[in-house]
């Protein structure tokens, strides 16, 4: 009763921090529509964010929204076929069907507190998989390992490809140079920061090595290293590898179809689209239910580095938001709870030999 209440008030917060974030960037970008209304001659009884959201969805493409349903399905065929791979090694060989739709029931989980998909899709396969629940859950740390080094590289591109565009964009909006003071005092103030941490770090390298952050630092360390150790040992690991590129690409198309859905973002370029993806990303990384409002500031944040309006961009947000969250986790995500159990009735599980078997048998 008390984990249920406690996991309950996890759900309030992250849920209010979602909402709240929401609502501010409504606020702003209300206010703005209506000062944009009042230049135009237009009364605030007939300029409403709101009401142009509810057109603006009515008047989407929803061929388009389809579209992104499907690339969703696509990525996650792929995500379910890269986590068999990590669990046959150590002789289990889960049915796609079941590891699809795990993955599914994990995002649909994860609207109602973050990060519990993890926990309901590791249960799940292993449950009707009949595969220890420990076991299950260390591939899906290696999985995640595998998905941190994947949005880091896609960052990296989108900012190698738009670095100058991205950087002109924040000067216009900061003003670095008014706030900060010189760019070289800056680099100057963070090496010197760089080096007296790194002093402190040595000085005192025996009693931080005691604590439980270095520990948990050095374990997620391991951790990386173990999981790519794995995929090594893997009998294809390239195999794994194209299931990697894939699963993000379709994770980048779900965002520049879903331009094509919206007429103000129709036009905008697939280098667009990968910045906006990576905003977008990182907004749903931010732990609120689906990325609800941090979704939204980012990925209208990177749609204004292209011209596009705000509250153009609170519009394609919120349609690109809502046709994921609903389309995606939540229909597929009750199918998958309602055919997990009809599929697998008669199921009984087969085993594998263990990887390190075959190698001594080979």
């Amino acid at each position: 009763m008390k984990k249920q209440l406690i996991n309950f008030l996890k759900f309030l917060l992250f849920l209010g921090i979602g909402v709240g974030i929401l609502y501010l960037v409504y606020q702003k970008q209300s206010t703005a529509f209506q000062e944009e209304c009042a230049l135009k001659g237009i009364s605030p009884e007939n300029c409403s964010l709101i009401a142009k959201v509810a057109n603006d969805f009515r008047e989407a493409n929803y061929f388009w929204i389809l579209m992104v349903l499907l690339a969703f399905l696509i990525s996650n065929v792929s995500r379910a076929s890269r986590w068999i791979m990590l669990i046959r090694p150590m002789g289990y060989a889960p049915r796609l069907i079941n590891g699809f739709l795990a993955t599914i029931l994990g995002y649909f989980a994860n609207l109602g507190l973050p990060r519990m998909g993890e926990i309901v899709r590791g249960a799940t396969l292993a449950r009707y998989e009949k595969i220890p629940v420990e076991k299950v859950m260390g591939t899906i740390v290696v999985d995640r390992i595998f998905d941190v080094i994947s949005i880091l590289l896609v960052t990296s591109l989108a900012f190698a490809l738009e670095y100058d565009n991205i950087l002109a964009f924040v000067q216009e909006q900061v003003s670095l140079s008014e706030r900060l003071g010189n760019a070289g005092n800056l680099f100057l103030w963070l090496g010197g920061f760089g080096l007296a941490a790194l002093l402190l770090f040595w000085l005192l390298r025996r009693q931080i090595a005691r604590t439980k952050l270095y520990h948990k630092i050095a374990e997620i360390a391991r951790g990386f290293l173990q999981g790519i150790k794995t995929v090594s040992q893997m009998s294809r690991p390239w195999l794994f590898v194209l299931h990697s590129i894939n699963i993000w690409f379709m994770y980048f198309l779900m965002t520049y179809l879903c331009f094509f859905a919206f007429e103000p973002t129709a036009g905008l370029s697939m280098v667009a689209g990968l910045v906006v993806f990576v905003f977008g990303g990182w907004g749903i990384v931010i732990p609120s239910p689906g990325g609800m409002g941090t979704y939204h500031f980012l990925a209208q944040t990177a749609l204004s580095i292209y011209g596009v309006s705000g509250e153009d961009g609170f519009s394609w947000a919120n349609i690109a938001f809502f046709s994921i969250q609903l389309g995606c986790n939540v229909l597929v995500g009750i199918l998958a709870l309602i055919f997990l159990p009809v599929i697998n009735r008669n199921y009984e599980p087969v085993e594998t030999v263990p990887l390190k078997e075959e190698q001594a048998v080979a």
